[in-house]
């Protein structure tokens, strides 16, 4: 049975590895197929693809959109994209213009909990400035002892209702659908489990997602449990989706699950990969 591994990131987005030392690190742990999926970014997509093939490793281009819907960020991948597209690259562009305001804002909220020059201490863990998130905030609290862990910075910063917290205006699902399909891919919910919606607007979710072209969702991820890993092979099955498989790997310290570690997807199911 085929290691895929199609959730994953590098210091392009959040991640704390290079893109050829993720591609590195998926070889060594006997991943077969791999996608790098960066936070709506592509610049580490030519860097991987020519990791991978050093390595004998099959390589699927892929990004990470971050949507907005109903009041929610949801993230959606693009897997098989061609990361030229023009639309898809301008509206990642888009996508990533308000990180910055939002990294300001979010600094400004942790100094008054008395954590003050948080947006340079997160700039430190930035590999791509335009692409400073929540993440590099939660390293710098670590950094500085605030928190044991980054699990901990979550649980008391950073989220709604805590301390440096700051909503920000995504893409649409409508626009992350198009723009990986108007780029030939594939696109795929990421681990709808980490999203607090109800039963009621999960299916209005997944009904418009279906009708706007949307293929697959991710029943395999470093964010759901193995109760959840039955419960999303039953909603791609009802639905009508494809299953996806990934680890959602950010950094060796960090991510609950390493590449090419999950369990492999059940038989109940069709991989998105089934016809690659």
């Amino acid at each position: 049975m085929l290691n895929v591994d199609l959730h994953c990131h590098s210091n392009v987005s959040d991640g704390t590895l290079a893109p050829m030392e993720v591609a590195a690190r998926a070889k060594a742990n006997g991943v077969d197929i791999w996608a790098l999926t960066d936070h709506d970014e592509v610049g580490g997509i030519s860097e991987a693809r020519t990791a991978a093939a050093a390595l004998e490793l099959s390589y699927v281009a892929g990004v990470e959109i971050s949507i907005t819907w109903a009041s929610q960020t949801i993230h959606i991948v693009g897997l098989q994209i061609d990361e030229t597209n023009p639309e898809l690259v301008q509206g990642l562009i888009a996508t990533r213009g308000g990180r910055e305001r939002r990294a300001r804002e979010m600094a400004e909220q942790l100094a008054i909990a008395g954590i003050p020059d948080a947006y340079e201490g997160a700039l430190k863990h930035v590999g791509n400035p335009d692409l400073i998130s929540r993440t590099h905030f939660a390293r710098y609290l670590v950094e500085i002892g605030r928190c044991a862990d980054t699990s901990e910075v979550f649980r008391n910063f950073l989220t709604e209702g805590n301390p440096g917290y700051v909503p920000h205006r995504w893409a649409s699902l409508e626009q992350a659908v198009r723009w990986i399909r108007g780029a030939g891919g594939v696109a795929v919910v990421a681990h709808p489990g980490r999203y607090k919606l109800s039963d009621l607007a999960f299916d209005a979710f997944f009904s418009e997602f279906k009708q706007l072209g949307g293929a697959a969702i991710e029943v395999m991820t470093g964010s759901h449990t193995p109760d959840q890993y039955a419960y999303y092979a039953k909603v791609a099955a009802n639905y009508g989706f494809l299953a996806s498989r990934g680890s959602d790997f950010h950094s060796p310290a960090e991510s609950r699950v390493d590449l090419g570690a999950l369990p492999p997807l059940p038989d109940s199911v069709t991989p998105v990969w089934y016809n690659w």
